[in-house]
């Protein structure tokens, strides 16, 4: 029997939209189609290429409308904030601006003796599980340059987003990019994990949990495929006591609280210097008081419901936890009546928190942040990086040269100051520890989806 893949949404709990998994042939048809296609695509100018995926994106940003609600029937997210189609812009162009470059053979030597280089060549097939928190930014990352490098693409959404890649598929088709060329597939576990194990891939990218990327690596035991795994987070903020406070506040919160708190660099845990805790806290405070939970249709809801009501589930969990071990709930969830105990879930402010609470050290990944008065510099180093992952943090300084030695220590992929829940595409985006390996974008990006490929080539015979 054909197993149903579903979105349940979590606007009304209801079934928004169900596709028929492949069968494991079926699957490894579009494996073999995609690599069929592959040299074809590679031989064409990296000009045409990249005119092809920029026209790609072109024709996804003209369905913005509709994306943006089934966005929200998706996975919650208010329609006022009208998708992730200026990132997906932004990184598509800047990869596009640096791929000839990124792209061009290291020449060692050019001589009349002889030419000794290093080219990039594409690793064949690329094979992109995406998450469902920011459904297109995170698959265009390893997208744009993946088909720019001249490789094919097999896509595997995740079930919470399952029209994600249909719209993708749809704008890159249409913008001409051959179907052999980029397909998207509904994939179960067992048939995703098969033909990992068959070597169907040249490279893999996957987003999504920790439990999700050993299950990978798993698969890929043996088979020596590259892997790009973006796990968890537990992404900390540090205030420093020389802080523009308004700011700090302003920004630490937003990154708790945007997308419901659904973000993989999202501020999951803040430590603010103690001359400056009592009011950080006060201040973030009032700025949690003023978001607006409800359906994510209406114009003036700020935080729509979390994607699932078992994500909700887990942070009620945390918090109540936290608070039976002493942790103090500054947040009345009577503020926030749209709370329905389901996918519907008040923001919190957690304080008197300590790094044995779960709140604090496994990932939350929703509404939710604990914050800790630190005495100095070195109790916050020591505080960011007594946690299992690292993929940002966000420091708050007006002294850059104090921001930099700080950052030096902390144990993560990318430091902030004075900004945080942010992806620059000039920056390569990566992580260490539980986070997981690899990097996208950047000229690392293109280094990801392509292999070296040395030429020594001697002139003469004398």
């Amino acid at each position: 029997m054909t197993k149903m893949i579903q979105c349940i949404s979590p606007v009304d709990g209801q079934v928004y939209a169900e596709r028929p998994a492949l069968s494991l042939s079926e699957a490894q048809m579009v494996a073999e189609r995609a690599r069929a296609a592959q040299a074809e695509w590679a031989a064409r100018p990296l000009e045409e290429r990249i005119a092809l995926v920029k026209a790609g994106v072109a024709k996804l940003s003209e369905m913005k409308e509709q994306i943006v609600e089934e966005l929200a029937w998706q996975m919650g997210r208010p329609t006022r904030y009208g998708g992730e189609f200026g990132g997906v812009n932004d990184r598509t162009e800047y990869m596009s601006s640096i791929a000839a470059e990124s792209l061009a053979p290291m020449v060692v030597e050019d001589s009349n003796r002889f030419l000794r280089q290093i080219a990039r060549e594409p690793v064949g097939v690329v094979f992109i599980i995406a998450p469902w928190n920011y459904p297109y930014l995170t698959t265009i990352n390893t997208l744009a340059p993946a088909l720019i490098a001249g490789n094919t693409v097999v896509l595997k959404h995740a079930s919470q987003t399952l029209l994600v890649g249909e719209r993708l598929a749809e704008a890159f088709h249409a913008a001409g990019i051959p179907e052999d060329v980029f397909q998207n597939v509904y994939l179960t576990h067992d048939v995703t994990e098969a033909l990992i194990q068959s070597r169907a891939f040249g490279f893999i990218n996957f987003t999504g949990s920790v439990g999700g990327g050993a299950a990978i690596e798993r698969a890929a035991a043996g088979t020596f495929t590259g892997l790009g795994l973006e796990l968890g987070g537990k992404d900390p903020g540090y205030v420093m006591d020389d802080a523009d406070l308004d700011a700090a506040v302003d920004s630490l919160m937003d990154g708790a609280m945007y997308n419901a708190g659904q973000c993989c660099c999202g501020i999951e845990r803040i430590y603010v210097h103690e001359s400056l805790y009592d009011a950080f806290v006060e201040k973030a405070v009032a700025w949690v008081k003023n978001l607006k939970l409800g359906n994510p249709f209406d114009a003036s809801t700020t935080i729509g419901p979390m994607a699932n009501k078992r994500f909700a589930h887990t942070v009620r969990e945390q918090i109540a936890e936290a608070v039976a071990e002493g942790a103090t709930a500054l947040i009345d969830p009577a503020l926030f009546p749209e709370d329905d105990g389901g996918a519907y879930l008040a923001p919190q402010i957690l304080v008197n928190v300590n790094h044995e609470m779960r709140v604090m050290r496994e990932e939350s990944f929703g509404p939710v942040v604990g914050i800790m008065s630190v005495s100095n510099d070195a109790e916050a180093i020591a505080a960011m990086n007594d946690s299992p992952y690292g993929l940002t943090c966000s420091l708050w300084t007006s002294d850059p040269e104090r921001a930099a030695e700080v950052g030096a220590h902390v144990q993560t992929g990318t430091v902030f100051m004075n900004r945080c829940d942010y992806l620059d595409p000039a920056l390569c985006w990566t992580g260490c520890k539980d986070t997981g390996r690899g990097g996208s974008l950047s000229v690392l990006g293109f280094y990801s989806v392509t292999r070296p490929k040395s030429y020594h080539l001697k002139k003469v015979t004398k």
